[in-house]
Formats: structure tokens, C-alpha cells, sequence
């Protein structure tokens, strides 16, 4: 390794020690003013604008997308925009978070005066509690970094990473707060990979004719035969003449009559199947679902309601669809 590959290496290695640094070094700073910014950010009727200048704007919309996919509507307020125009975007209802590390940046001190004039409240994420920013706001968040990751101290690096760290431990906290759980963010994250891990049971399942089910007292030559070719999921379900579920049966369960000799004209359904199948219910996840059928090692698993209706099936390969491997 040449002398100069091993400088930038350590100067890599510096970079992350320092923006590591300043994360942590927020750790003493969660105390009441944080808690007194996520009461108001939960009180908020209206909706979180974030705004900030540079490299902090690219934070700010961050942050907003935070925010949004958590439960908490929030959109980016770019501060220049701002004062042509856009400040008829705030409402007395919403809560401003605007972000400077000097707290003196001139585009988001124009807008003070304005926010106050709305009504709108106000907290300040900045690396000086005794800026400008921080006096006006009605709650200022301590973001402030012993140096820049920058050798020249100049880049914003540690102050950016350090705002962002901020931000999501408002998001994170909100979001406990607000009791914003799993459905919830399901049903905000309906595409994609994490849509796909959150898809439900029902969702994904063979339902209606397309189950395959049969009686106890369906002969297995050739009605359920039949049943299980046709539906091609390698099995069927078998219900009581009430319709409730009672067993399976599978191609396998089938084979092993066959090399037994079994007189499989001759039997039905109840006589062979494996009672007591593992069951789930439709508003499962389809991860946990894969779960169950990793744990008992079974490759299809039977949806069925509190009663013990069937309502369906899924297979293996309807998780391989979702990608979720």
C-alpha cells in the first residue's frame, strides 16, 4: 500500500470518527427542551414545515420524508422561495423546524418575523443555543459539533450529520408517541421492497374457487386428486361436513400411501390426512407467515378464520413472487 492510499485511508477512517463523534456527543442533549419539541410537534393540528439553506436544506428534506412516511405530514419550505411567495404555505396550525448550524443564516431570518406575524411554532435546530434562530424559537434543539469532519473545518459534515441524527430522534419519538404502529406504516409504504415485507396474508393468499378444499369424505381417487391437480398447490384442505377445517393432505401424503401399497381407491379424505394443520389468519403479515412455515418446515399454510372456515391458502411460491428472499 502506497504512502499516499494509506493517508486517505486514514483520513476516511478520521471522517467517520468525527461524524461519530458528534452523534454521540447529542446523547447529554436529549433532555426537557427535546421532550418540550416532541409535545409540540404532537400537538400540532397543522402540518411540520422544515426549512433550511444548503447542505441543511438537503437535511430538511430529509427530515420531511421522515416525518411524512412516520405518520406526521411534513413538507420542505425552501427559505429563499419562501419570502417570493411561499410563506402563504404556513398556517397558524403548523409547527416550523428550521435548521441553520450558525442559527444566522440570512434567508431563514427573514422568515422570522413572518412566522411569528402567522402564529406558527417554531423550533430551531442550530450549533449556537445563542444565535438568532435560537432566541426567536419557541424551542431550540442544541445540534452544536466540536469541528467539521472537513480537515479545513469549512465542508459541512458533522454539523449536517449531527441534524439529521436530531431529526430522527424527533421522528422516532413522535412516532411512539403518536402510537404509530406497523399497520400504519403499511399502509404508507404500499410499494417497493418494505412494501412487499408488509404485505398481508390476504393479500397474497389463493382464495374463493381457487383454494383447494375438499370433504372428509372425498375419496382420494379421483376427487382429490383432482382437486389437488387442478389447484396445483400441492395439497388440499380438508373440512367436516360443517366446513370446518379438520386436516390436509398432500401430493407427499400421497406418495407415501402408494409406496405403502395403501388401496388408495379406497380411501377418503378423513382416513389419510394430518389433522390439526397449522393455521394462520388473514391480517397476518406475509413475512410472519414465511416464518411459520420456515419454523414446522411445511411449504403451504391454510388461512382460516376464528370459526374454522378456510378462507385460503399460501404457498411458498406466493412469497417468492413478493421477492421476499
Amino acid at each position: 500500500m502506497s504512502t499516499d492510499t494509506a493517508s486517505a485511508l486514514d483520513l476516511a477512517r478520521q471522517v467517520l470518527r468525527t461524524e461519530a463523534a458528534a452523534i454521540l456527543g447529542l446523547v447529554p442533549r436529549i433532555n426537557a427542551e427535546f421532550e418540550r419539541a416532541v409535545q409540540i410537534l404532537f400537538e400540532c393540528r397543522g402540518r411540520v414545515i422544515v426549512t433550511g439553506m444548503g447542505k441543511s436544506g438537503i437535511i430538511c428534506r430529509k427530515i420531511a420524508a421522515t416525518l411524512s412516511s412516520t405518520g406526521t405530514a411534513a413538507w420542505f419550505l425552501h427559505p429563499a422561495e419562501a419570502t417570493h411567495g411561499d410563506l402563504g404555505a404556513i398556517r397558524d396550525d403548523d409547527v416550523v423546524i428550521a435548521l441553520s448550524h450558525s442559527g444566522e443564516t440570512e434567508e431563514i431570518l427573514r422568515l422570522l418575523e413572518s412566522i411569528r406575524r402567522i402564529g406558527a411554532r417554531l423550533i430551531a435546530l442550530t450549533g449556537d443555543a445563542a444565535s438568532t434562530l435560537a432566541k426567536a424559537s419557541h424551542v431550540t434543539l442544541d445540534c452544536s459539533i466540536a469541528k467539521e469532519a472537513c480537515p479545513m473545518n469549512l465542508v459541512p459534515t458533522a454539523s449536517t450529520t449531527a441534524a439529521l441524527a436530531m431529526g430522527d430522534a424527533l421522528a422516532m419519538t413522535l412516532l411512539v408517541r403518536k402510537g404509530f404502529g406497523i399497520d400504519q406504516f403499511a399502509s404508507l409504504h404500499p410499494a417497493g421492497k418494505l412494501g412487499r415485507r408488509l404485505a398481508r396474508v390476504e393479500n397474497v393468499m389463493v382464495s374463493g374457487d381457487a383454494a383447494p378444499i375438499v370433504r372428509t369424505t372425498t375419496r382420494l381417487m379421483p376427487e382429490v386428486f383432482n382437486e389437488m391437480s387442478s389447484k396445483r398447490l400441492g395439497m388440499t384442505t380438508v373440512v367436516d361436513a360443517d366446513g370446518v377445517l379438520v386436516g390436509v393432505f398432500t401430493d407427499g401424503d400421497l406418495r407415501r400411501l402408494i409406496g405403502r401399497g395403501a388401496n388408495v381407491l379406497e380411501l377418503t379424505a378423513g382416513e389419510v390426512m394430518t389433522p390439526r394443520p397449522i393455521t394462520i389468519q388473514r391480517a397476518l403479515l406475509a413475512v410472519e407467515a414465511l416464518k411459520v412455515m420456515e419454523t414446522h418446515k411445511i411449504t403451504s399454510v391454510v388461512v382460516a378464520d376464528a370459526a374454522g372456515a378456510v378462507e385460503g391458502v399460501v404457498h411458498l411460491h406466493d412469497l417468492w413472487r413478493l421477492q421476499m428472499f
